[in-house]
């Protein structure tokens, strides 16, 4: 199972990027995301412009995951809190800070690569 972020939901907008394509392709099938993901896509939908069409998007995207409580509220934290969990392998991010941190837990992180390709980096 691997854990999504709130960008990463919106990829297909902001990045012209196929999310559940590309993580097929490289052999992932079950996803999750915390209930902070699903709030702040709410929050950002509620906008306007790009990037509110974008987490629009994410929200309709989000269907195709697990939504789990964590006890972290702010949506970086509870990502990294459910990709140090026991049943998640990977984390899905283009977010540099998190993609960091994730990193430094030993977590491996797939992220843009290229204009439209995800790809894994290992910590």
């Amino acid at each position: 199972m691997i854990v999504l972020d709130t960008n990463a939901l919106m990829m297909p907008v902001e990045c012209d990027v196929r999310v559940f394509e590309e993580l097929q392709r490289l052999g992932f099938s079950d996803y999750v995301i915390p209930s902070a993901v699903e709030a702040e896509l709410e929050k950002l939908a509620d906008g306007a412009g790009e990037e509110a069409v974008a987490a629009s998007v994410g929200l309709d995207l989000a269907d195709r995951c697990a939504v789990r409580e964590t006890a972290a509220d702010y949506a970086d934290d509870a990502v990294l809190e459910l990709a140090t969990g026991t049943d998640v392998s990977h984390a899905v991010t283009n977010d540099q800070p998190l993609r960091d941190r994730l990193l430094d837990r030993g977590v491996p992180v797939i992220g843009l690569r290229g204009q439209n390709k995800l790809a894994t980096t290992q910590p």
